[in-house]
């Protein structure tokens, strides 16, 4: 994406009210923190939190997760930089560090533990190898406001819960209107403990936008039992007269865990539609309906009336 074209995004997310942005060291290999930076640096209300455990060097080569499985780059992006997965004390103060210096600022609302899963890395190495140790240390100076993990499974957040002190999770896909397997367990859990969520991969990659052939789930091609699934919640919208995307993007906000929803958008008017999409208004029978077929599960709390007014964050963390 050009530098103007991300320019533009973010600042016409902050006309228009959005205040809450979240970024990690992966995304564009630090540019996306550094977009953020030059936009939106300095201005008052602003809610960030990045992340930790991807430390970016430009002297050494591309980490194999960089590459798809032909060795061509999985991002296109005009950074020079490469992932060194480190969840150290160190590598966590240094990723810390360096957010806040391509971010242009001097503290974090929220610092994340990013995907250890995905290299292996367990909760015990993180509680014993110091990684942890820093977030905590940060969050007492002040530097940081929150901690917590940002993943795309429950069940390994829910062992950081039981195993250390944190205040917030990004759950990405797995609490949205096509599956809630973290009902039952993982946000009880941060209910009892005062855990905030927010929620990401509302769209399951994909497949709640457009549940066609060839859509995408979890960040690959959907399996044919995922898709007649989304078509099934799609029928059910049609019926009703309610966009499907309207649909899964206010159902995790009725949780009274989720602090909020995370969505994204290339074009100015991905956010315009987005807004608009938080403003239909979605009848109980809708819900209802929905859970009468099994598609919605019978104990996921749901918008308790028509046209329920959502607020963009609920300052909760």
């Amino acid at each position: 994406m050009p530098d103007e074209q991300a320019h533009t995004v973010l600042t016409t997310a902050w006309d228009v009210g959005l205040r809450y942005f979240d970024t990690a060291p992966w995304y564009g290999f630090g540019s996306a923190e550094e977009h953020l930076g030059q936009a939106l640096a300095g201005r008052p209300g602003l809610i960030l939190s990045s992340k930790v455990g991807r430390v970016l060097r430009a002297d050494i080569p591309p980490h194999p997760t960089q590459l798809t499985a032909d060795g061509t780059p999985g991002f296109h992006t005009s950074s020079g930089l490469n992932v060194e997965y480190d969840y150290s004390y160190d590598g966590v103060m240094r990723s810390f560090e360096d957010s806040l210096r391509r971010l242009r600022v001097d503290r974090l609302d929220m610092l994340l533990i990013h995907d250890p899963d995905v290299v292996g890395v367990t909760v015990s190495d993180i509680m014993m190898r110091g990684g942890y140790r820093a977030l905590d240390e940060l969050r007492a100076q002040g530097v940081v406001g929150a901690i917590g993990a940002g993943m795309n499974q429950w069940e390994m957040p829910a062992e950081f819960i039981r195993e250390g002190d944190f205040d917030v999770f990004l759950l990405a896909g797995r609490y949205t209107l096509l599956e809630q397997t973290s009902l039952e367990e993982f946000l009880p859990l941060c209910e009892a403990r005062g855990v905030s969520i927010v929620i990401g991969g509302v769209y399951n990659s994909g497949v709640l936008a457009e549940p066609r052939a060839g859509a995408r789930y979890n960040y690959s091609p959907a399996s044919s039992e995922v898709l007649s699934r989304a078509q099934a919640i799609a029928a059910v919208c049609t019926r009703h007269g309610i966009p499907l995307k309207a649909a899964a993007l206010q159902f995790p906000l009725a949780h009274p865990a989720v602090a909020s929803v995370l969505v994204a958008g290339r074009e100015p008017a991905h956010i315009s539609e987005n807004l608009q999409l938080m403003d239909v208004e979605i009848p109980p029978a809708f819900w209802a309906e929905l859970k009468a077929e099994g598609l919605l599960h019978a104990d996921a709390p749901v918008p308790a009336s028509c046209g329920e007014t959502f607020e963009l964050w609920k300052p909760t963390i």
